[in-house]
C-alpha cells in the first residue's frame, strides 16, 4: 500500500461518517497504529498483510463497505485519492491519468459500488490480491478470468474501466520491459 495512499485514509478516518462504519471492525487505535505503520516507506510485509486481513474483514459489513466507497464517493477524498494514486505512479502518467478519469466517472463509481457488494465478487478479487501480494503471477491471471467470466459486475465494471484507458495503460505497463531485463 502505497504511503501516499495511506495519508489519504488517514484523512478520511477524520470524517465522522467514515469512522462510524469502521466502529464496527476492531478497537479503532489499532486501526490508527495500522495506518500510520503504512504511512511509512520501510514498513514490512506482516505489516501489509496485517492491513489486508484487516480490510478483507471489513468489507464483508454493509456498513463498512458503504465507509469504503466514502473514498470515492466523497468528492475531496476522492480528489485526494486521485492525486496520491498520481504520486504514486509518477513513472506511468498515463495510466495515472486514466485512474483519475475513471475515478471521476460516475458510471464507474456505481460498478465499483455493485462490485462490491457481490460476495462471490469479493471472495475471487482476494485470491487476485493474495496472488498479486506473492507474486504468483500465473495464478494471478487464471483468476481474473474467473473473475471476469463469474461475475457480471466485474465484466461490467472492467468494461466502464477499460473505456477509461485503464486497461490500456496496464497492458502497456505489463508489456514494457523492465530495467535489467534485456
Amino acid at each position: 500500500m502505497d504511503r501516499n495512499v495511506v495519508k489519504v485514509l488517514l484523512a478520511a478516518w477524520e470524517r465522522p461518517d467514515f469512522r462510524a462504519g469502521l466502529r464496527h471492525l476492531i478497537d479503532l487505535d489499532e486501526v490508527t497504529s495500522l495506518l500510520a505503520a503504512l504511512s511509512v516507506d520501510d514498513h514490512d510485509d506482516e505489516v501489509r498483510r496485517r492491513a489486508m486481513e484487516l480490510l478483507r474483514s471489513a468489507l464483508e459489513t454493509s456498513e463498512i463497505r458503504a465507509a469504503v466507497l466514502l473514498l470515492i464517493e466523497t468528492d475531496d477524498i476522492r480528489h485526494s485519492l486521485a492525486a496520491a494514486i498520481a504520486d504514486g505512479l509518477a513513472d506511468r502518467p498515463g495510466l495515472a491519468a486514466s485512474i483519475r478519469s475513471a475515478l471521476e466517472d460516475p458510471a464507474v463509481r456505481a460498478q465499483t459500488r455493485d462490485a462490491l457488494e457481490s460476495p462471490g465478487l469479493r471472495a475471487l478479487a482476494w485470491k487476485v490480491a493474495e496472488d498479486e501480494f506473492r507474486g504468483r503471477r500465473v495464478a494471478l491471471v487464471r483468476q481474473v478470468v474467473l473473475l471476469l467470466l463469474r461475475h457480471r459486475p466485474a465484466r461490467r465494471l472492467a468494461w466502464a474501466l477499460k473505456k477509461h484507458g485503464v486497461v490500456r495503460e496496464l497492458r502497456r505497463a505489463t508489456s514494457a520491459p523492465r530495467s535489467g531485463d534485456a
